[in-house]
């Protein structure tokens, strides 16, 4: 594709250098008071203008590659990327506004933000073309960024009505955190890419410490100074801690046996002991155990670590909440903590009670939930 193909630069838009190195104080990787904001939303009358289609674009990034998903004067960012690949796109600048502000080091499987675009012809200037299709959108915007270091790319796109707003409409976030357990140093391959706690983990431990988190509380102990929302009182709808296979990208020898098993082995197993189960029968958590166990693995092979992933979902959360709660699950996990730690440090409802903060490069956003018109 060329960098000015006439099918994706026959249009412009309604309006509105990346630095040597990455800002280290930018925006939260949480939001700051998603409630408070979508209750304070003024009721404007909107009349829609047909010249113009709002789309509702999904992208997904890698966040130490940015300083936040905010624009910020001399640094790179996510919305400033993402505006530049559109301004290329259509022709003139536009504004994008994001439902989740995510901090340096903070990555996003899927961020959601809204565009207006106007699609006015080249050829005529004046003469108003309808919209273009959002699968046009997707792939042309994803062109220009390739183009610049494909870090950020848009995964989604559709067309939603003028009023619909990425921050205000939704209804939901899912947060993933990683965290991988293991004296081993970290693979390079796992850089900026998780949490590494070279501790063994109780992951039964953690999973007590979630039930006492989840559900309606006063957040104050897992609130960060400088967090802008009126009140401290969240809903966590789920907080969760399990253990997944640690390699994501090529499969174990344990993966590799399991998948060469025939119908046949299947079916004899049903008649053996557990001891003697095919290994498509063992669990994840046990297959994970075996693979990054004591087992001489021959020369060259990296041995793994024990991978955890913390899930908080939520409507909206406190400025640092998901890193502060992760941060106690860790000290749970490491035995630093006891459950009885954890409710009193919930009750304590100041932040100089819970434990040192996890770092930004572990938390992923996992999705963001919309009502869909």
């Amino acid at each position: 594709m060329s960098e000015n193909p006439k099918h994706l630069l026959d249009t412009t838009s309604e309006s509105t250098q990346r630095p040597s190195k990455i800002a280290k104080t930018v925006t939260e990787s949480e939001d700051h008071s998603d409630e408070e904001e979508e209750q304070q939303q003024p009721e404007k009358p909107m009349i829609p203008n047909p010249k113009i289609q709002r789309y509702l674009v999904a992208i997904e990034y890698i966040g130490t590659r940015f300083s936040g998903s905010q624009q910020q004067p001399n640094c790179r960012t996510v919305v400033g990327v993402l505006q530049e690949a559109f301004h290329k796109f259509i022709g003139q600048p536009v504004s994008i506004f994001c439902s989740s502000r995510t901090d340096a080091g903070v990555h996003a499987l899927s961020n959601v933000c809204h565009v207006d675009v106007e699609r006015i012809s080249k050829r005529k200037p004046g003469e108003v073309l309808p919209p273009h299709e959002p699968t046009v959108v997707s792939r042309a915007v994803n062109h220009f960024l390739q183009k610049n270091e494909g870090d950020v790319m848009v995964i989604d796109v559709r067309c939603v009505p003028a009023d619909f707003h990425a921050r205000f409409k939704a209804k939901e976030r899912t947060y993933f955190y990683r965290l991988l357990s293991g004296p081993e140093s970290l693979s390079t391959f796992e850089r900026d890419r998780a949490w590494h706690v070279p501790e063994d983990l109780d992951v039964l431990a953690m999973q007590e410490a979630c039930k006492v988190l989840v559900g309606h509380h006063d957040f104050s102990s897992f609130r960060a100074a400088g967090c802008q929302a009126k009140s401290p009182i969240r809903t966590l709808d789920e907080l969760h801690v399990s253990e997944v296979v640690s390699n994501p990208y090529f499969p174990s020898i344990i993966e590799r046996r399991q998948n060469n098993l025939t119908q046949d082995d299947l079916h004899a197993s049903s008649n053996k002991s557990e001891t003697d189960l095919p290994l498509s029968s063992i669990s994840i958590d046990d297959k994970a155990r075996s693979f990054n166990g004591g087992t001489d693995l021959g020369f060259g092979i990296r041995r793994g670590h024990r991978s955890f992933v913390v899930t908080a979902r939520a409507r909206a959360f406190l400025y640092h909440q998901v890193r502060l709660l992760v941060g106690v699950l860790k000290a749970v996990g490491t035995r630093e903590l006891t459950i009885s730690d954890v409710e009193r440090i919930l009750n304590a409802k100041t932040v100089t009670a819970a434990s040192p903060m996890a770092p930004a490069c572990g938390l992923y956003l996992g999705r963001v939930k919309y009502d869909l018109p």
